[in-house]
């Protein structure tokens, strides 16, 4: 890419990423934070970031001793004076309050209770540059109880971050702000991931601690650590009662993500009130069974040294996780609602606000940052810059040494995929042998992991069902986290939410993650999270219709095709041999912001004449056809394994003089976004003759065959004989089609 070859790749990515586009087909935003060109960055910076590709000799070797000195005092950290803290912890308290209490909605007790916490990580720990907030090897933060997104939204402020100006905060939730109910990292730079719904963003914090330490053992050398960052996470007592959060934690106990620090907000108040009523185990005694450090500070409101040293200890500990419990007070500093439920999920109201105001000493108008405290965090500016300048530099050195794997990280980083990769996916022809499109699929994988640095995934316990292991390589585990098999074991949810961290980790990432496709209802938040918050994750789903067989309905997929039509920014696609599977997998390694799944058999399917991965690019395409003029008598629209029974049924009806057309809708999302042209050529709509065919709910295929047409599909649960039987007796056969075609 020559047009970024003179700046860092997280450089190129911010200038992407800021273009606040919510879904690939929807334009960006008029009041969007964009950055035309690289001159309109440095000049709208105030700084110049020195390229990646510079040599050091290029630099001034007296400027790069003072950026070095630079970092070095911004990593030790150099806490605020007693007064210059309390007064900066109360800056992000009533930055939050007053937004709540402007929007008249939102959760303010977090924010107040965690201002210590957030100070201390975003002011002495941390390392950053709010100037980028897409460099690649900054600390990640999450905070997974999202609700409280006003205390993360006051700390970019102060922190210098460009999309978090007070504006933005006096906009919280409200239209096209750049500050939501709860933080979306499509909206906001400087939000890693979406999070919101409880549980969900610890375990998309153990999906980036996972990449820091798969990357750190695949590219640093005994003279460079150029991998080497923290993820810190704040969960709260909703992610711990959710089940996904243990799912994610087990695993990260197992892995031993020793750069991966929680801190468990312990303020004993959720929505109901005490958590008393429903939430008494001892959490660190569950953690560290689960295989984590745990560390308890008992007064997280005012113990400030007892937070450092906590986060001191957690660093020390290389092989393993840490959960820091803090005990907090929910409200901290509102005389009449601390600690009491009602603080949680609402504006603290005038009179209250008021009251805070008197006990905190806190005499200012609504989102007032006072001088000292502005002039005291101006620093993460420039100290941000150096400290990217500082990896830049050895980044230079690291290249010159190992340009191979400097190249290889590039491509991570940046995005980019190697020239002509998709001509590493196996072509087949119809004297190919017949083959289950799961078997297919690891053909595909295997051929793809030889090409794409960023591939890695894994299963739910089913990899040998799924067929979805790289065979070239090893399993990732704690003693061999540079290997690219995944073993999530019996985890859906958490695997799926794992694998969104994964993607927003680095562009060039390449998630997939496998199991039944029955079994998305047990992950289908974590897919909902891939759609909205744009994480490139591919969902690898075999055993995708009654055709699995004896293993009945309750392994059998009935409405699940159908559901995922339905959700926005996912590409459904349902292959049916080796040519549409081949290409279901280029689509879904070029749409890297949003999600696919891909939906593939347990039976044998034949290789069919007429189909194409680039059929397949466009959603739905013709695969065989004996009429003229754009004109049949009728068309057949089939999926996955009908397509087969599709094209067997025209055969027989060509025999009669038909003139019928087959039509493979393999992605109705792709479809949809072909030129009105296109889709008249496939589906015209003077030929209201048509037949679709698909072993799941009817629900939904009026939108292809309209009023006149016949849906031929399967209504109501499964059931338990071998897959030829079922088919048979649920009228998913030839002669069905034929017989419809006759009634038409």
């Amino acid at each position: 890419m020559a047009a970024t070859s003179a700046f860092t790749s997280s450089q190129a990515l911010f200038v992407r990423a800021v273009s606040c586009r919510r879904y690939a087909a929807e334009p960006a935003r008029s009041d969007c934070l964009s950055t035309p060109n690289y001159a309109g960055l440095h000049s709208s910076w105030g700084l110049r970031l020195t390229p990646i590709d510079a040599p050091l000799d290029a630099r001034n070797p007296r400027r790069l001793g003072r950026i070095r000195a630079a970092v070095v005092e911004t990593v030790e950290g150099k806490p605020a004076t007693e007064e210059l803290f309390e007064k900066s912890v109360n800056t992000v308290r009533f930055l939050a309050v007053d937004a709540v209490e402007k929007a008249n909605s939102g959760h303010p007790g977090l924010p107040m209770g965690c201002a210590p916490l957030g100070h201390i990580l975003f002011d002495e720990i941390m390392r950053y540059n709010p100037k980028n907030p897409y460099w690649f090897n900054r600390d990640r933060f999450v905070l997974s109880a999202g609700h409280g997104c006003m205390l993360h939204y006051s700390l970019l402020h102060l922190a210098g971050y460009d999309s978090v100006k007070e504006d933005d905060l006096k906009a919280f939730r409200q239209w096209q702000s750049r500050t939501p109910g709860h933080p979306e990292n499509f909206e906001t730079p400087g939000i890693e991931v979406t999070t919101g719904p409880l549980g969900q963003g610890i375990a998309n914090a153990v999906g980036l601690a996972l990449v820091e330490k798969h990357l750190a053992a695949r590219f640093n050398k005994p003279d460079i650590q150029i991998v080497d960052h923290y993820t810190y996470v704040i969960l709260g007592d909703g992610c711990q009662m959710e089940g996904v959060s243990n799912e994610a934690c087990s695993l990260a106990g197992h892995w031993g993500l020793g750069k991966l620090i929680a801190f468990y907000d312990d303020n004993h108040i959720s929505i109901d009130g005490d958590t008393e009523i429903a939430f008494t185990e001892d959490v660190n005694v569950r953690f560290e069974a689960l295989g984590w450090h745990t560390i308890w500070v008992k007064n997280g409101n005012t113990g400030y040294d007892e937070i450092r040293a906590a986060i001191k200890e957690a660093k020390a500990v290389k092989d393993k996780p840490t959960l820091i419990k803090i005990t907090t007070t929910i409200g901290y500093g509102s005389p009449n609602k601390a600690n009491t439920h009602s603080v949680h999920g609402s504006a603290l109201g005038a009179k209250e606000v008021d009251a805070t105001r008197k006990n905190l000493g806190w005499p200012h108008e609504p989102f007032h940052v006072p001088e000292d405290v502005k002039s005291h965090w101006s620093r993460h500016v420039p100290d941000g810059a150096a400290l990217e300048l500082d990896w830049n530099a050895k980044f230079s050195q690291y290249e010159r040494k190992y340009g191979d794997d400097a190249a290889e990280l590039k491509d991570i980083i940046s995005g980019d995929l190697p020239a002509r990769w998709d001509k590493s996916l196996p072509k087949y022809t119809p004297e190919s042998p017949a083959d289950a499109t799961r078997n297919l699929s690891q053909q595909c994988l295997n051929a793809l992991a030889k090409v794409l640095p960023g591939l890695l995934g894994g299963s739910a316990d089913l990899a040998s069902s799924n067929m979805t292991l790289l065979k070239m390589y090893g399993n990732f585990q704690k003693s061999t986290p540079e290997e690219r098999n995944v073993r999530f074991g019996v985890r859906e949810h958490g695997m799926g939410a794992i694998c969104n961290g994964i993607a927003h980790h680095s562009p060039g990432l390449i998630p997939y993650c496998a199991t039944f496709f029955v079994f998305t209802d047990y992950m289908r938040a974590a897919i909902r999270m891939a759609a909205l918050s744009q994480a490139g994750v591919i969902f690898v789903m075999t055993h995708d219709s009654i055709g699995l067989g004896e293993d009945g309905p309750t392994h059998q997929p009935i409405e699940h095709l159908m559901s995922f039509r339905m959700m926005p920014n996912i590409l459904m696609l349902r292959p049916a041999d080796g040519n549409e599977t081949a290409g279901a997998y280029k689509v879904a390694v070029l749409n890297r912001k949003r999600p696919s799944i891909l939906a593939f058999s347990r039976q044998k399917l034949p290789q069919l004449a007429g189909t194409s991965m680039e059929g397949v690019e466009k959603g739905g395409y013709i695969i065989s056809d004996n009429s003229s003029g754009n004109k049949p008598d009728l068309i057949l629209i089939g999926t996955g394994s009908e397509l087969e029974i599709a094209e067997k049924a025209a055969s027989e009806l060509r025999k009669d003089g038909k003139a019928v057309r087959v039509v493979s809708l393999v992605s109705w999302e792709l479809f949809e976004e072909q030129p009105a042209e296109y889709k008249e050529s496939v589906l015209p709509k003077s030929v209201t003759q048509r037949i679709s065919i698909e072993a799941g709910s009817t629900f939904g295929w009026e939108k292809y065959i309209g009023s006149k047409g016949k849906a031929i599909g399967i209504n109501r649960f499964g059931a338990s004989a071998p897959a030829g039987k079922i088919y048979k007796e649920f009228g998913l056969t030839a002669e069905k089609i034929i017989d419809a075609a006759k009634a038409l």
